[in-house]
């Protein structure tokens, strides 16, 4: 039995962790899982919103502790070839040319919580909790960092990262690190809600082109990012769905995407 499920309905992409006996914690089989059902979402063209949600009543504790036992035993060319890849995952999703929602359903801890961090929406209930309790137990939120400090910029970061304190869905929805807390009845229609909008809404290819953008832009100088952001403004404007789209607009038309 796969330690994950997938499954489509219309044109999202259901990613569900499926391991509710061990709160759905990270393994090596589980990040394998993961990445090859991110990876054939990107290319199934009648895909265009994927949501990542788990069974059960936590949305990830982060490693196994059978996982992380073992991690100890492991020479660092082990250690350092598991860290890349869990990286791999955690950057798959984050470029992911699909924009992707985390439906938190429970807590969201330490590596689980970084899961939840690289989606480009969380809609959460009020009773999870976040944090990143690595420090803790002597470990570090090495990878996990790089997408927090892009995501709620350093101040918070720190405080998140160096206490290794939960906080409440309300506490990290005022971080920047969860969109959306809604009552636990309404997740469900609430995470529907907003993928069918992306989908109807939105083009797609704008929207990958936006990530795109969102992604690469912080690393370049600003020189570089604004030709970047012409090149692409460029390409977009002689793309199908740019004429299409300000076609539709200009003759007062119901676009169609």
């Amino acid at each position: 039995m796969g330690l994950i499920t997938t499954h489509i309905k219309g044109r999202s992409y259901f990613v569900t962790l499926s391991r509710p006996e061990k709160r759905n914690a990270l393994s090596y089989e589980l990040v394998s899982e993961l990445k090859g059902a991110f990876r054939d979402a990107e290319v199934n063209h009648n895909v265009k919103v994927i949501i990542l949600q788990a069974e059960g009543k936590v949305f990830s504790a982060g490693a196994d502790l059978g996982y992380i036992e073992q991690l100890q035993k492991n020479t660092y060319e082990e250690n350092l070839e598991d860290s890349q890849h869990l990286r791999e995952l955690f950057e798959l999703i984050y470029r992911h040319p699909k924009p992707v929602i985390a439906r938190v359903q429970g807590h969201a801890i330490a590596g689980g919580c970084g899961l939840a961090a690289v989606c480009d929406f969380v809609v959460t209930v009020p009773e999870a909790k976040f944090g990143y309790t690595e420090v803790r137990i002597g470990f570090i939120p090495a990878l996990v960092s790089i997408f927090l400090i892009r995501k709620i910029g350093e101040a918070k970061a720190r405080e998140l990262l160096l206490t290794g304190d939960l906080y409440n869905a309300e506490a990290a929805q005022s971080m920047g690190l969860v969109n959306w807390v809604v009552p636990t009845d309404e997740l469900e229609k609430r995470v529907n809600d907003l993928a069918d909008r992306l989908i109807t809404q939105n083009s797609g290819q704008s929207m990958t082109l936006t990530k795109q953008l969102l992604s690469d832009l912080p690393e370049l100088p600003l020189h570089e990012a604004l030709d970047k952001a012409a090149t692409l403004n460029a390409e977009a404007r002689g793309s199908e769905d740019c004429r299409k789209g300000i076609g539709a607009f200009l003759a007062k038309e119901k676009i169609s995407w």
